[in-house]
């Protein structure tokens, strides 16, 4: 019997614990997608607490909590601190088989240097140890984030964002990890939702052009990217929640379903405006990505808010989202094939919340790779979300493996919102060199270690750093 998350957690074979432990652990990490906030960065924070840390924000944790029956009060209600964590530890157990489970304790190893079983009988023993460990200066946001091994990341960020806080750390020489906003346009391509009169108002302030028609929107987003790209920008992302179906418009067309929805603050729009709204400005966009050299990515898959009371008692992104089963790949695929037909396809990647959906996302990109630049032009992302667990993880790289060059994928990102997720890097790598060692073990891939470390490198880490074009020492 292995010894619970030890030295040789998930690694079955002798090559897979010389690859992890030789070359996969020693590299450095490049988190090109999260939700961290760059204002904490700036200024440094320090938490309070563990609660504040590990349950604050965390949408995942919430989720799990209610699976195991825990009141909202203790999740996120009027609870304290001491509380909410107490009833956090008490579900842990109920986890098995949950990332959660192992996230959680390698977070607990990692950045805490306790070994403790996360459960009610273990809690203010781990309360302690983490609250006494958070204050000192290495758990600070930047401390965290340098001794992870992390040299760049990119946060995500409206086009509608000032972007001061990136400016600051821009200027700042003390802290020498890169940290570069992502551009996230979602608000102003869902032009059926509330409030996006005002959001319209807010991208014309800030990107000093009234916006009145579509060209004058087209100007405010160009206007925006070229302030994101003069902060490093490097990437741009797109959830296409509920896309499936694609339309074609003119100009004139979209300024008038444009002036409609900011009539009626989107409430006017119906789901064949919205279609052909969305479809024009994603093409428009990817082709201004490509001018500049984001990379764009893309998620889909996702049924959001599906509990109406809950969202209008808490808002988005609080536990209540689900994986669609909608067909999204037809769409998708046209729409590839629309920004492609001029050759204004930028560098993309895809990820499906589904499952299901892997093997027509690495086929679907087999479609559209001609960069002829040595790099493939879209690629398929990471298991994302509900996905990346231990099963999730395995089947995505399997499929892409099956169906495409495994050599060139982008390995791991975190997703997350918490600045001690980067652990998730080092379960992606001990999942990625396991899956490689019984490759080789059966005899599918020649035990050649300086092949399987280069492989290991690039999927790891070099080639994030060639295919967004990060300028790292």
């Amino acid at each position: 019997m292995k010894t619970f998350m030890g030295k040789n957690f998930l690694l079955e074979t002798e090559v897979a614990k010389a690859l992890y432990h030789n070359y996969a652990a020693k590299l450095p990490i490049i988190d090109y997608h999260c939700h961290v906030s760059p204002k904490e960065i700036a200024q440094d924070k320090q938490y309070s607490n563990i609660t504040e840390l590990w349950l604050g924000g965390d949408h995942y944790k919430w989720r799990a909590m209610r699976c195991c029956g825990v009141p909202e009060e203790y999740i996120t209600g009027d609870a304290s601190d001491y509380d909410k964590f107490k009833a956090w530890c008490a579900s842990m157990p109920k986890l098995i088989g949950n990332p959660l489970y192992h996230w959680s304790h390698l977070e607990l190893q990692r950045y805490f240097d306790c070994d403790l079983i996360i459960n009610e009988q273990n809690c203010d023993e781990i309360w302690t140890i983490c609250n006494e460990k958070l204050r000192t200066p290495e758990m600070s946001v930047r401390s965290i984030i340098k001794n992870s091994g992390v040299k760049a990341l990119c946060t995500t960020d409206d086009p509608a964002d000032t972007l001061e806080w990136h400016k600051m750390l821009a200027e700042d020489d003390s802290f020498d990890v890169q940290v570069l906003p992502a551009f996230r346009p979602d608000k102003g391509l869902n032009i059926n939702r509330a409030g996006i009169t005002e959001y319209m108002n807010k991208l014309s302030a800030v990107s000093g052009i009234e916006i009145t028609d579509v060209d004058s929107l087209k100007l405010a987003y160009m206007q925006r990217l070229d302030a994101f790209a003069e902060l490093g920008c490097k990437t741009a992302d797109h959830g296409l929640d509920g896309y499936t179906a694609f339309g074609e418009a003119s100009n004139y067309e979209l300024t008038e379903i444009l002036k409609k929805a900011l009539a009626s603050d989107g409430a006017a729009i119906s789901d064949e405006e919205l279609t052909k709204f969305k479809t024009e400005m994603m093409a428009f966009l990817a082709s201004q990505y490509k001018v500049r050299g984001f990379v764009m990515q893309i998620h889909f898959g996702v049924l959001r808010n599906q509990n109406a009371r809950m969202f209008k008692k808490l808002g988005p992104d609080t536990g209540f989202d689900t994986v669609g089963n909608y067909d999204m790949i037809t769409p998708l695929s046209r729409l590839l094939d629309k920004m492609d037909a001029d050759d204004k396809l930028p560098r993309t990647i895809l990820y499906s919340i589904n499952a299901s959906d892997n093997a027509a996302v690495a086929a679907l990109c087999g479609c559209f790779e001609l960069s002829g630049d040595g790099k493939p032009k879209v690629m398929q992302g990471s298991a994302w979300w509900f996905s990346d667990n231990l099963d999730g993880m395995r089947r995505q790289m399997t499929e892409l493996a099956n169906l495409s060059a495994f050599g060139n994928f982008l390995g791991m990102l975190t997703d997350s919102r918490s600045f001690i997720s980067y652990t998730r890097h080092e379960y992606f790598r001990r999942i990625l060199c396991d899956l490689i060692g019984k490759w080789v073990e059966n005899g599918e891939y020649p035990c050649d270690m300086d092949s399987l470390a280069q492989l290991v490198a690039d999927i790891c880490y070099n080639n994030t750093k060639d295919y967004f074009g990060f300028n790292i020492v």
